[in-house]
């Protein structure tokens, strides 16, 4: 079996990875982050607008990525475009 070390910078490049495709994709459906929060279930646009831009080390969570691939139409792996193995 491989072992698996991520470091917290590997881990950071990875959550700004995923919050920019979530950005992209969401942008490109004209969906505005305070849409998106509402049917996500979020009252306000915090939680989108910081893990897009990785502020404060905030990030998606998997329960966020399955609910916004539901919203947006989808594959939840398109979020992890371009993040190496």
């Amino acid at each position: 079996m491989k072992n698996c070390d991520i470091n917290n910078d590997q881990m950071k490049k990875i959550y700004q990875k995923i919050g920019r495709n979530v950005k992209r994709i969401r942008s490109s459906k004209n969906i505005s982050q305070l849409s998106l929060s509402l049917a996500i279930g979020h009252k306000a646009v915090g939680t989108v607008s910081m893990a897009e831009l990785n502020i404060n080390n905030k990030h998606f969570n998997i329960e966020h990525l399955v609910k916004i691939s539901n919203v947006l139409e989808v594959d939840i792996c398109d979020f992890f475009e371009g993040i190496s193995k």
